[in-house]
């Protein structure tokens, strides 16, 4: 009886210590409507000055391809919207096609597209070795998933003279590095890399984003499955925010105790091990005397 009070009361702490990291991060406050009017501008000056005719965007079910997809939309530019699944979980597959619908119901400039990758992604596996164990091998296939998507959105951005529109936000793109490289991190520019995934919720709010991807786990669909992002990194999106702060103040471990340090560890080892993805391909540079 007593281990199971204790094991109860563990739970209850944990809780409150994840609850309390979450009010430090949403106590900041965000100027939505002037970022949303800021995003949309700088977006439509790109464009304009690039000589394109609008963004294509992969639309996957989640908040950050929502709001991505959206905000492209709000600039009058053609926006092509492309689903492209493959063995994408039902619930994905729904979520990404009621946010099309209701984009091209609000926006006369959206079309949309969807390019099923399934036969592609096992014809590859035909031709590829498969050696070493399975985690591996299924986090490769993973990241060839989205390598895949990558190369579609260029085919139809080369195809219509379309900008590929990233889909990434600040704690994926510079905090943990939680994309494929040459995939999902392969675009031409990224309207939403400089907002916390907390502010992506605020503008989606605002954007009206369907209620049914507004409360969804963020999940990256590269496994066939319904794991979320938490499930993969081992700590949630408000975590990793307050992490991320903690870690520009100069913090390090040993500054926190509990789930705050267990917190900060997940967030230090995904920053280093994906600093790789974060910084310019590092070039040979030939000596002077040598050329």
């Amino acid at each position: 009886m007593f281990a199971k009070v204790l094991f109860l009361y563990y739970l209850f702490f944990k809780i409150i210590v994840k609850e309390q990291i979450v009010l430090n991060i949403n106590s900041f406050k965000m100027k939505t409507e002037k970022v949303v009017n800021h995003i949309v501008n700088w977006l439509k000056d790109y464009a304009t000055n690039a000589g394109v005719n609008g963004f294509v965007v992969g639309v996957s079910g989640g908040i950050d391809s929502a709001v991505t997809s959206t905000l492209c939309a709000k600039t009058g530019l053609s926006v092509l919207c492309v689903e492209m699944p493959i063995h994408q979980a039902e619930s994905h597959v729904t979520r990404a096609q009621e946010h099309i619908a209701q984009l091209k119901d609000r926006f006369d400039n959206v079309d949309d597209t969807r390019t099923d990758l399934t036969p592609v992604f096992e014809e590859f596996k035909t031709e590829i070795f498969m050696d070493g164990d399975q985690a591996t091998v299924d986090m490769a296939l993973a990241n060839t998933r989205a390598r895949l998507r990558m190369t579609t959105l260029y085919y139809y951005a080369g195809l219509y003279g379309l900008l590929v529109a990233g889909t990434g936000n600040k704690v994926e793109d510079f905090g943990v590095g939680f994309y494929t490289k040459y995939g999902d991190g392969g675009v031409d520019l990224s309207p939403i890399a400089d907002l916390l995934k907390s502010d992506v919720y605020k503008i989606g709010e605002f954007l009206k984003v369907p209620k049914s991807i507004m409360k969804a786990a963020p999940s990256d669909g590269l496994f066939g499955d319904t794991r979320s992002d938490e499930d993969q990194i081992g700590a949630s999106y408000p975590e990793l925010e307050w992490a991320m702060k903690m870690d520009d103040e100069g913090k390090t471990a040993d500054a926190f105790s509990g789930r705050e340090q267990e917190v900060f560890k997940i967030y230090k080892r995904y920053n280093n091990s994906n600093k790789h993805k974060m910084i310019p391909i590092p070039i040979c540079e030939i000596p002077t005397n040598l050329v």
